[in-house]
């Protein structure tokens, strides 16, 4: 009797299954297999087209399903793969996991617990690697890093890992989604397009093994992080110009055009505070010298702090044209002061004698102008806080 045979009939009575695409791991592919047959029996290999003793592993499990391609076609295809194949075969969900022995399916119960547990939307359940262990590549640390980022903004989760292979997917819905990445990019394409759909993304721990020895990867820094990083831009493009508008225009058709206003643009249930951060972060980035880019850093930056986008754009406008030359002046003297030069003497052209003196300059109004959108954003940020908290108690009051 398995040891962790108990599981066997939980597996089959969420009808969920395993998928492991694999491609030239013969040192771990038999370790993994074995793992995960302590669990489950409801296992879908996808040999990638793999050049070594593979086909041979696998033909000593005739008991599990395995699709051959003939040729490497990458991770993305295989995955697609699976999941078609897995939903032909009657299951509903598919827990992933890669063959190269850095995932341990005795995490296999943790995506089953989550699982089981009540939740409105559909579960992209995804393993959260401690980035932080021993032996862990710092390269992969911080590409998780970018990559989380990159997601948050695109969908609004904020997780901790969005790169690891150990994974829960809804079958039904990620295999109705218009894919089109192959490798390893495919990963973030089909989480992010199932986070516009609706379905919930959620981290849970999970252990890492990292052995040198063993472990044989496909990954290509250079080129798969370029073709990730240009999914990642034109998912931010689409995000913000479609996905995000179209549900704009759902909310105002289900709360009405008043509702909407008072609730979404005016935001009249924040607190104080919160108007008041967004006023100063719009203040902030107005005033700094990201000329050009204002709009686009502040929405962004209100998104990422979850402000209030119209209060911040509209005090980002602090620097519209008529107040160009003022905040230029304003900058160029705070940065003397800083500096410790003489105010008055810096603004006189004969003064400027080559071009360590343009560079001078350049950085004098650099270092004023932060310090001047620092300083307003303060004070213009108190200001306004006891302006909405005298409105907020006379409303208290009328009420």
């Amino acid at each position: 009797m398995k040891e962790n045979s108990a599981y066997i009939p939980i597996f089959n009575a969420l009808k969920c299954c395993v998928i492991i695409p694999t491609y030239n791991n013969q040192n771990t592919l038999k370790r993994v297999i074995d793992g995960v047959l302590e669990y489950t029996e409801n296992l879908l290999v996808i040999n990638d087209g793999s050049t070594d003793d593979t086909p041979t592993i696998l033909a000593d499990y005739p008991q599990i399903h395995t699709i051959h391609f003939k040729e490497n076609r990458g991770k993305g295809n295989a995955l697609k793969k699976g999941f078609q194949e897995a939903e032909k075969l009657g299951f509903k969900y598919a827990i992933t996991l890669d063959s190269d022995g850095q995932h341990y399916p005795k995490d296999l119960p943790k995506f089953i617990e989550q699982l089981q547990q009540p939740h409105e939307k559909p579960l992209l359940i995804i393993g959260s690697r401690q980035m932080d262990s021993p032996g862990v590549p710092q390269g992969n640390s911080f590409g998780n890093i970018f990559s989380s980022w990159w997601v948050y903004i695109e969908t609004g989760y904020n997780l901790k890992d969005t790169q690891c292979g150990f994974r829960l997917y809804p079958l039904e819905i990620v295999n109705n989604i218009k894919l089109f990445t192959p490798k390893f990019e495919f990963e973030i394409e089909i989480m992010v397009k199932s986070a516009w759909r609706g379905v919930e993304l959620k981290n849970i721990p999970i252990d890492v093994l990292y052995d040198p020895k063993e472990r044989v990867t496909h990954f290509r820094p250079v080129i798969d992080i370029t073709r990730i990083t240009l999914l990642n831009i034109w998912f931010v493009f689409v995000s913000f110009f479609f996905v995000k508008p179209v549900r704009k225009l759902k909310e105002i058709r289900q709360k009405g055009g008043k509702r909407f206003w008072r609730e979404d643009i005016l935001k009249i249930q924040e607190t104080p505070l919160q108007k008041a951060k967004a006023i100063a972060l719009g203040v902030f980035i107005g005033i700094s010298p990201f000329w050009g880019l204002h709009s686009l850093i502040v929405f962004f930056a209100a998104e990422y702090f979850k402000l209030n986008k119209v209060l911040a754009f509209f005090a980002s406008n602090v620097s519209i044209p008529p107040m160009i030359p003022f905040l230029l002046y304003f900058s160029y003297q705070f940065g003397a002061i800083i500096l410790g030069n003489e105010p008055d003497a810096t603004l006189n052209i004969e003064n400027i004698e080559n071009a360590l003196d343009i560079l001078m300059g350049v950085k004098q109004y650099l270092i004023g102008s932060f310090a001047l959108a620092a300083v307003s954003a303060i004070v213009l940020g108190i200001l306004f806080f006891l302006i909405f908290s005298l409105f907020s108690k006379k409303n208290s009051a009328d009420a």
